[in-house]
């Protein structure tokens, strides 16, 4: 990887972290305005040869190294998480939500799917509703537009 790429300090930092969680690992690099994405369960060296590696492209992205606390131990649920709704947004994640029936609730009022039974993917998803609600809003009108190409 060149100096100006995010993967071989992600997973140098990934590593470093291994201890804080052993289930799974992923890592998110975002490459001209596209997503590179790998993640599976299993111990970081596990998880990321160097092919995966090098296909992890970009000069920014999130790494997340998984101990479940909620969910299952299903690699659907290894994180990073992304949504391509309002502009593409990717989200990593430590902790519980508290009330998480009445969030995913809302989120199906809103008619989001969600593919997994993980809390970080419900907050993704609040997040990204948030977001186009603001993009929505009368003070953004006209500030966004879109070119034929």
């Amino acid at each position: 990887a060149d100096d100006s790429s995010a993967v071989g300090p992600l997973y140098e930092a990934l590593l470093a972290l291994q201890h804080r969680g052993q289930d799974a690992a992923g890592i998110i690099t975002e490459d001209a305005g596209r997503f590179c994405l790998h993640k599976d369960n299993g111990m970081v060296r596990d998880v990321f040869g160097p092919a995966q590696l090098t296909n992890l492209r970009g000069s920014i992205g999130i790494g997340h190294v998984r101990y479940p606390t909620a969910g299952s131990s299903s690699c659907a649920e290894a994180q990073p998480f992304y949504v391509n709704s309002p502009y593409g947004i990717t989200l990593a994640h430590n902790g519980n939500l508290v009330d998480l029936p009445t969030l995913k609730r809302d989120l199906e009022r809103e008619f989001r799917h969600l593919n997994t039974g993980s809390d970080s993917e419900v907050l993704l998803n609040l997040l990204a509703i948030e977001l186009f609600s603001n993009l929505s809003s009368p003070s953004h009108e006209g500030t966004r537009s879109v070119s034929p190409s």
